[in-house]
């Protein structure tokens, strides 16, 4: 791997389409710039087709914005049904992070609903035209995830927002392990990679005051800003990185620093607990696809 890769050694994407979730703001926004300026015709897509449009006003290059709200299958199904012609990249970027307890417009818990089953149901449903990879974000709080399968939509417990986000990040990375495995299985050249920001100085978590919130602005000059935190998403999606690989920032407990391949928790790791997921997931979404494991 290049030391020290930045935005200055991404390769020509001239030719090939990107879709970005979430890319009016924050790592979203740097990496539909980013990609755009490389050459590649980026698809923003966004919850509201007017930020959609200021911000790619922003950015040099190919773009277009549809509007894709991850938090209400119907629109993502529509949006996957308008798309025609191959797809090279998807990059699930779009989050929510620590919000109070709600529900998508399915009746999902918020967080779990818009951070892995809105990309769950997307992903497959693109996944016939995607040619190239599949980037998903997640986060190292997956670490202190406790995912429960039997009560995924937080209908039992007391709600916990912040469990509730780590959660959702373990899921990103189960769903990558278990996309890739489905990928090889089928013969498919495409590839499902995570990646991780580190901490970076977004406005994810904008909305979290007191304490924690002073707390963060005070010490946000030791994390990266969202010109850095988007170099793992970038590197993920076009260098030549292995199937189901993890990609962070380099520095002190890989919260700042520059893009290399890490190693995520053990849970992260467990394709039992990965499929099992994976078979909730298409449960609850309504969705079965051709590339799904035979026996």
């Amino acid at each position: 791997m290049t030391a020290r890769w930045t935005t200055a050694n991404l390769p020509d994407q001239s030719g090939r389409t990107v879709i970005v979730t979430g890319a009016t703001s924050g790592l979203g926004l740097v990496t539909a710039r980013e990609l755009a300026r490389a050459g590649a015709l980026v698809v923003l897509a966004v919850r509201n087709p007017g930020k959609g449009e200021r911000a790619a006003a922003t950015m040099a290059g190919h773009t277009e914005v549809r509007r894709l709200d991850l938090a209400d299958l119907a629109s993502v199904r529509a949006f996957a049904a308008e798309w025609t012609g191959q797809l090279d990249v998807l990059i699930n970027n779009a989050g929510i992070m620590r919000v109070p307890l709600g529900r998508t417009r399915d009746g999902f818990e918020l967080q779990i609903g818009t951070n892995h089953l809105g990309p769950f149901a997307l992903t497959n449903l693109l996944l016939p035209r995607i040619t190239s990879r599949v980037v998903t974000v997640s986060s190292q709080l997956h670490r202190r995830a406790r995912l429960d399968l039997d009560d995924l939509n937080w209908e039992r417990r007391r709600y916990r927002s912040l469990q509730a986000y780590c959660d959702s990040k373990l899921a990103n990375l189960l769903f990558t392990l278990e996309l890739q495995g489905r990928l090889a299985q089928a013969g498919r050249g495409a590839r499902a990679v995570a990646a991780h920001p580190g901490i970076a100085t977004t406005n994810l978590a904008s909305h979290v005051g007191g304490i924690r919130g002073k707390l963060g602005r005070a010490v946000k000059h030791l994390f990266n800003d969202a010109e850095r935190g988007a170099l793992p998403t970038l590197y993920a999606a076009t260098q030549d990185v292995p199937g189901a690989c993890y990609v962070g920032p380099d520095g002190p407990a890989h919260l700042r620093g520059y893009p290399e391949i890490g190693t995520p928790s053990k849970t992260a790791r467990d394709p039992d607990l990965a499929r099992r997921l994976w078979d909730l997931s298409a449960r609850l979404t309504q969705l079965v696809h051709e590339d799904s494991r035979r026996g």
